[in-house]
């Protein structure tokens, strides 16, 4: 059995159920440590060192003048030798970025797991040097889509050190089963610019007065959302878009048992922030819904336009709306690419295949 540390910037944000499914499915020994450097905490753990450890590095500071960030990365290495550490997972290359003279300093061999933002927006891959040290470092770094396999890639990464290993949705999803009983659409995500949650809006805007009875349920929060509140309220479509707020995995797959098909309208944004593969495109796949979504980053590498989906470039509303009108219009056809959806994901894109992959990387490495 391996020990393995994930490294986390922060403990439990509801966004980021794929780092959750790591600590949760990886079958060997999982020390989650989170937080970030300079504060950072083992889950389950009130200290990572005694008292007198901490005081006798503390000394040790004063006495050689080092900076204040000794004591605490000394807590972290000290913890990392007492639960007999293998391999480290590290997740977002800005984290090993920031960590990285701790990650040396630990000789421990390490996995960078990229996810979207980190290897995408412009000033923050330039402000992480392009990533030369942690590539240099790193045995092996994990793309979520071919579309950032290559952004790695362009920016820097040895392609014998790049694995493409997409997520995989939760088996709950697996064994939903729509009944399609409500000319519903469903959108799930944080209300981001590359989500650009306004066109999925506007495009449903397009088909609400053909099919009074069709609605759009937006879950999520985030900084657009008062944005889209009001662009609602300015077609006035409030009795046909709702805004659900953040609900429960339970409620969202509930919701997509009932609904006609999963939209999202991702684009890259202007500072350069794309998606990984997002995990609710993976999830409403593999529940049996349609996706209506965009040829952006991962999204196509997952969804085949006219098998398991129907996909639109960035930006460009009048399909999509075309894509809604058209399995409003056509209820088998919604059914197919659903179904068709659901075995394409079983088969390819499985949790259970994207944790075998992550477990052999790992274990390849600790060797």
């Amino acid at each position: 059995m391996m020990n393995i540390a994930i490294f986390s910037p922060s403990q439990n944000p509801y966004s980021e159920t794929f780092i959750q499914a790591h600590k949760t499915y990886l079958k060997d020994n999982v020390f989650y440590y989170y937080g970030p450097n300079g504060n950072m905490k083992l889950e389950g753990s009130d200290h990572l060192m005694s008292k007198s450890e901490r005081w006798s590095y503390r000394l040790i500071r004063k006495i050689k003048n080092y900076s204040f960030n000794y004591t605490n990365q000394q807590s972290i290495l000290s913890s990392l030798k007492k639960q007999a550490i293998d391999v480290v997972l590290v997740e977002y290359g800005t984290h090993a970025y920031h960590l990285l003279d701790l990650l040396k300093q630990s000789r421990l061999p390490i996995v960078v797991h990229f996810h979207g933002f980190d290897a995408s927006v412009n000033a923050v891959v330039k402000k992480c040097n392009n990533y030369k040290d942690v590539f240099d470092y790193a045995a092996k770094i994990i793309a979520v889509s071919k579309k950032m396999e290559q952004m790695l890639l362009d920016t820097g990464c040895p392609k014998k050190k790049l694995i493409y290993n997409v997520y995989g949705p939760q088996p709950e999803f697996e064994i939903v089963s729509p009944n399609f009983s409500r000319k519903q659409f469903i959108s799930i995500g944080r209300f981001t610019d590359k989500k650009a949650p306004y066109y999925t809006i506007m495009a449903f805007k397009e088909v609400a007065t053909r099919h009074p009875d069709a609605k759009l349920l937006l879950a999520g929060d985030g900084e657009l959302q008062n944005m889209c509140q009001n662009l609602v309220k300015h077609y006035q479509l409030e009795n046909q878009v709702q805004f659900l707020g953040i609900i429960s995995p339970d409620a969202y797959r509930a919701l997509l048992a009932e609904s006609l098909a999963f939209v999202q309208h991702s684009i890259r944004s202007e500072n350069g922030d794309m998606e990984g593969t997002p995990l609710a495109v993976l999830e409403a796949s593999v529940a049996g819904l349609p996706v209506i979504s965009t040829y952006h980053a991962g999204i196509p590498d997952v969804i085949i336009h006219g098998e398991t989906g129907l996909l639109n470039e960035e930006h460009d509303v009048n399909t999509m709306a075309k894509h809604m009108a058209r399995l409003l219009d056509d209820m088998q056809y919604a059914k197919q690419l659903g179904a068709n959806g659901k075995n394409h994901i079983l088969e390819h894109y499985s949790m259970q295949r994207h944790i075998k992959s992550l477990q052999d990387i790992l274990e390849y490495i600790s060797k």
